[in-house]
């Protein structure tokens, strides 16, 4: 085992680190389980967020913590033809990166690093996810085997080049253009910028002022990292007003202890080389930095815990997104259930208000009761009139399952046309909604289900079904009312529903003077054989039952609305949020 083995193991090994450890492999774990499956402003940007958060982790965080005397990680940074290359190239003294007018220049990132140092970067510490390319100087400039060099895909690997000419403790890493016109190199450079431990940002006097290289710098301000500003290509003239023009744009930005170094506008010689004394005193800053390993520890430590910090701030982000995408879904979800709430009590109010007594309830009604002498019959003593009704019930049984049948075909018309209502309410108002879309997609649900008019037939005459049991276990014991349950349970039972649907407040005209006297005769008939306040109590239970299944039916048909909203973060908000809690404990002892 070397010296660096060493280091890390006796990191590693402490009880604290362990702790540590566990604590960021759980954060990491739990980000990357998190889901945020509603289309809400902003949660592409979450999304997007988190992902980079699990592959700082990954990247970063982890390999850091596990070893703070692993040497320094320098990302070269900047915008499209700042320069990068060159000053790598001037900084170790001969060609190891291509430079060139073509963009973009670099393909595949080069780590420089001492050849002392090369067991902490052939291995998978630090940028797992990359593949590692073993390269060499060649002519004094770094080569990648031919396959990787002529590989034209996505950047996926580091191409490692060991060079006695970069200080130990020190590696440093040509990274793409972080505005280039390739996307997977802007997003490789963002990769690796996240993933340093300082940056060497480099601009020119042209584009120090520009939007990206800025956004970048602030995130970096967040970190609290180590910042060294190169300002290339200066003119002789304007050196001293434009160095300090960005100096003061530093200061305003919160990087005022970031080192400026300024780079005059030179001729290259034939190699393409800078003179050595161009990049002089940054030369001999990272070489500082280099020799002195506790400041290099201090440094690294430094930047793990504003990342640390940064990284907390993010997992508050994840928190508040899980929280308003369950706060979206309750929305919908109240909606839904608002509109199919609505739905049952407009059912009630027609079973209540007499508009299921009109049309054909009301002429089989009047088919069973008949319209001369059974109201004659009503105006004799009840002894009389129970006979007269009785003899009619035993020998008309068929009028009165004709009422039984046209109850179930209004009332089913009438519950299908509400759910319909609720149903294209519901898919009205989700689609008003991002997040309702989203869930909708491209299917049609602005109706009723496919099979809910049988299945509302079917509960209606479980419902009418209901009322001929509470007929017959109301009539139990009543003996001289024996031959009414023997020979008029139908008819009874037709006369129950009437009498639940009589209400009259949605009649006019004609209708109240029909249907309310048909009403009566339904309501003295059931009088007759229970008595007045068990037929209120009938009345009472049979409209309840019937409240409690239109219910059950709207609400299944809700449900095709409710399972599309099952809001599954995959991560309980309490173990997100105390993630973020631990996270900055850990960044205040670490």
């Amino acid at each position: 085992m070397n010296w660096h083995d060493d280091a890390v193991s006796s990191h590693e090994t402490g009880p604290g680190a362990a702790t540590g450890v566990a604590l960021l492999e759980a954060v990491r774990q739990d980000l990357a389980a998190l889901r945020l499956p509603l289309a809400l402003p902003g949660t592409d940007q979450t999304r997007l967020d988190l992902r980079r958060a699990v592959a700082q982790l990954d990247d970063y965080i982890l390999p850091r913590y596990r070893s703070l005397d692993a040497p320094l990680l320098a990302v070269v940074g900047g915008s499209t033809g700042a320069g990068k290359s060159t000053l790598v190239n001037a900084l170790v003294g001969h060609p190891v990166t291509r430079a060139g007018a073509i963009r973009p220049t670099t393909r595949q990132p080069i780590l420089l690093h001492h050849p002392a140092d090369a067991a902490w970067f052939e291995g998978q510490r630090v940028l797992p996810a990359l593949g590692r390319i073993r390269g060499a100087l060649v002519d004094g400039r770094a080569q990648a085997p031919a396959d990787a060099a002529l590989d034209p895909g996505p950047v996926t690997s580091l191409v490692l080049v060991s060079d006695s000419a970069v200080p130990p403790g020190i590696a440093v890493v040509d990274a793409p253009d972080v505005d280039s016109v390739s996307e997977n190199n802007r997003r490789l450079a963002g990769q690796l910028l996240a993933a340093a431990d300082l940056w060497v940002f480099v601009t020119t006097a042209n584009r120090y002022a520009d939007a990206v290289p800025w956004r970048l710098l602030l995130d970096a301000a967040s970190r609290d990292i180590m910042v060294a500003v190169v300002l290339d290509r200066v003119p002789p003239a304007a050196e001293a007003e434009v160095s300090a023009d960005l100096q003061a744009m530093l200061s305003r930005e919160g990087l005022g202890a970031a080192q400026l170094f300024v780079v005059p506008e030179l001729p290259l010689d034939a190699a393409g080389m800078l003179p050595a004394e161009a990049v002089g005193p940054l030369r001999v800053w990272l070489g500082k930095l280099a020799g002195d390993a506790a400041g290099r520890a201090g440094i690294a430590r430094r930047t793990l815990n504003g990342t640390l910090l940064a990284l907390a701030h993010r997992v508050d982000a994840a928190e508040q997104a899980l929280s308003e995408q369950q706060h979206a879904a309750d929305v919908l979800a109240a909606d839904a259930r608002n509109a199919y709430d609505d739905a049952v009590a407009r059912i009630l109010d027609a079973t209540r208000d007499g508009a299921l007594l009109r049309g054909e309830v009301l002429a089989r009604w009047q088919d069973f009761v008949g319209t001369g002498e059974f109201f004659r019959a009503m105006e004799q003593n009840i002894g009389r009139f129970r006979d007269r009704v009785g003899a009619f019930v035993r020998g008309e049984p068929a009028p009165a399952v004709r009422v039984e049948t046209a109850i179930e075909t209004g009332l089913q018309a009438v519950i299908v046309d509400q759910a319909a209502k609720a149903a294209e309410h519901t898919d009205q108002r989700w689609r008003s909604d991002p997040a309702g879309r989203q869930v909708l997609g491209t299917d049609d649900v602005s109706g009723a289900s496919e099979g809910f008019a049988d299945a509302v037939a079917a509960e209606i005459r479980a419902w009418q079904g209901s009322l001929m049991e509470l007929i017959r276990t109301e009539g139990q014991g009543k003996r001289t009312q024996a031959r009414w349950l023997s020979f008029g349970i139908n008819g009874l039972g037709a006369a129950l529903m009437i009498v639940v649907f009589s209400m009259t407040a949605g009649l006019t005209g004609l209708e109240i003077g029909v249907a309310g006297g048909t009403a009566v005769v339904g309501q003295r008939l059931l009088e007759a054989v229970f008595g007045e306040d068990a037929v209120r109590r009938l009345a009472r239970t049979a409209r309840e039952d019937l409240h409690l299944r239109c219910q059950s039916l709207l609400a299944a048909e809700c449900q095709r609305f409710l399972t599309r909203l099952e809001v599954d973060g995959g991560v309980p908000p309490s173990a997100i949020a105390g993630h973020a809690a631990a996270l900055r404990r850990l960044a205040a002892t670490s």
